[in-house]
């Protein structure tokens, strides 16, 4: 999945006209961590993803699509092993509809796994 990233961390670059220096500049980091980045041996920080995100103009999603698609693939295969032995409250009640909500996002892949 880095591997991935950081192929579209260096086309981004490059379609910008961005050195490694320049972005690393931008985000406050040092050019070995940017070599590293994209070279797939590492993930960003959450502060480097949002700083990266400003620098291309790109949405979180936009960069860390294959990342987002392994994530979804991990929780839809959790769904049903989930434990069903909940007390039956309120709670419950909101939980089962949570977890129904979950599901029809994760199946919708529409690309974000918010609710439209």
């Amino acid at each position: 999945m880095s591997k991935q990233f950081g192929f579209d961390l260096r086309l981004a670059r490059r379609k910008s006209g961005f050195t490694q220096c320049d972005v690393a500049h931008l985000i406050e980091s040092h050019q070995s961590n940017i070599v590293a980045l994209e070279k797939g041996e590492h993930l960003p920080t959450l502060e480097q993803i949002c700083a990266l995100s400003l620098v291309f103009g790109r949405s979180f999603e936009g960069l860390f699509a294959e990342v987002i698609e392994d994530a979804r693939e991990r929780v839809r295969s959790n769904l049903p092993s989930l434990p069903d032995k909940c007390a039956e409250t309120a709670l419950a009640t909101n939980r089962k509809a949570n977890l129904q909500r979950l599901e029809r996002r994760l199946l919708a892949n529409n690309g974000t796994g918010h609710d439209s």
